[in-house]
């Protein structure tokens, strides 16, 4: 069978006509060269014909080997960088381009960074038309926990400490457990609170993350117990001139870390109620361009509570297609180049991320004391890493996810010898 035969049958062929001759940037901030909404995005406009390049840690990320990667550059930024080194390094790698590429933010800080510079960005650059200060105040958990408030959209209860003191004291009038999560975007690069969102069951724990003295930049938020609640998330695409966001609906099924983790495992489900939540919610604020939302469905009051709004690309953007073929990202290069955007219903199929959804379901089946559900994946699942067309990112990551947990054995193993070692 030849090259071309095979592509044919293996890869989908979306209904959508993209404008080729428009490229696509990849920016990111920070260090994660696992990350398999990246990957995702390069094969979704790679298989269209779109050509795409991207902000890479080193040459042999998964990332930076995918077949449909039309070019990368080793130009990570860690976040630490001021904001005018950034700006005038994405400069540079538009020109390198050579002409106009669609800017896709791949996490917060590359979100703001796009929004907040767009008049300096935008010789090289096409930009969704957001307004400047949005994304961060979305990205600030206090500041998404007002924008909830002033349009009355569910969300948990939340409190940003001024101090330690006052810290301590929300545990000890509000109870434990709670969830303690960084707050604002950057901060949690340069000087991060906890590694990530976390919930603590009592004030020992507490103390043990943040010991007295400390000044975390942390939002403690309500807790809401997973067996009273379903985790759901929104993926959408606002379009540039404000009209219908096209959203997509999904259930979260496990993560890792179990339960305030990256999803390992989800379904995409049409919930138009929840759907509804969103649209409305991106249209009173004005947003544009494509967001990840992640909402609990608290069954003691049956309301679903938005948890995170993330004003970018979400890593698993990829269990969400519709009938045409089109996903969030896909949507956006469609605005914002000027070609129709089809709109057709969503697709019912699952996403996986292989390699952590085994720990993740380990889990859910103790405390759950049953097999957990889609441990085998289902026909037509999109996995995050391996597919056929596109086998060397899983390959990469195999690499990397050895030598991850090869790692933390060695430091675990050296932690428990030295409580070993008499005084």
């Amino acid at each position: 069978m030849s090259r071309s035969s095979f592509e044919a049958r293996t890869m989908p062929q979306p209904l959508i006509l993209p404008d080729r001759d428009v490229p696509v940037l990849l920016v990111k901030v920070g260090h994660y060269p696992q990350h398999q909404g990246v990957v995702g995005a390069v094969r979704s406009f790679g298989r269209i014909g779109v050509p795409v390049y991207a902000m890479v840690e080193d040459r042999f990320t998964p990332t930076a080997v995918s077949r449909y990667l039309t070019g990368s550059f080793v130009r990570p930024f860690s976040g630490l960088e001021d904001p005018a080194a950034m700006v005038a390094a994405l400069r540079e790698l538009g020109g390198a381009i050579g002409r106009p590429a669609v800017a896709v933010a791949t996490d917060d800080e590359a979100a703001v960074l796009l929004a907040e510079h767009a008049g300096e960005l935008g010789e090289h650059f096409l930009l969704a038309p957001v307004p400047p200060a949005l994304p961060r105040r979305l990205a600030d958990k206090d500041g998404l926990f007002r924008i909830c408030r002033e349009h009355d959209v569910p969300t948990p209860d939340a409190w940003a400490p001024g101090g330690h003191e006052e810290l301590l004291g929300i545990g000890r009038n509000h109870g434990y457990p709670l969830v303690l999560k960084n707050l604002e975007p950057f901060t949690r690069l340069r000087t991060p609170a906890v590694g990530h969102t976390t919930v603590v069951r009592d004030e020992a724990q507490l103390l043990e993350l943040l010991p007295p003295g400390s000044q975390p930049s942390v939002l403690v938020q309500q807790y809401l117990p997973p067996e009273q609640a379903e985790d759901w998330f929104t993926h959408l695409w606002c379009p540039a001139d404000g009209s219908e966001p096209l959203v997509f609906t999904g259930l979260k099924l496990r993560s890792w870390p179990p339960g305030a983790g990256v999803t390992t495992r989800a379904r995409a489900l049409p919930n138009p109620v929840l759907a509804d939540l969103a649209a409305v919610l991106c249209t009173r604020i004005g947003y544009r361009g494509v967001a990840d939302l992640d909402w609990r469905l608290d069954r003691r009051d049956g309301r679903y509570k938005l948890v995170d709004f993330n004003p970018r690309t979400g890593a698993q953007f990829r269990v969400f297609e519709t009938a045409d073929g089109l996903d969030v990202v896909r949507a956006l290069h469609l605005d914002l180049t000027g070609r129709p955007v089809p709109r057709s219903p969503q697709r019912t199929r699952s996403f996986g991320v292989g390699q952590l959804d085994l720990p993740a379901a380990a889990v859910w089946a103790w405390q759950q004391r049953r097999l957990p559900p889609d441990i085998l994946p289902r026909r037509g699942t999109e996995r995050s890493w391996l597919t056929r067309d596109d086998p060397a990112p899983a390959a990469a990551e195999a690499v990397r996810f050895t030598g991850t947990v090869a790692r933390r054995l060695r430091l675990a193993l050296r932690r428990r010898l030295r409580t070993l070692r008499p005084c």
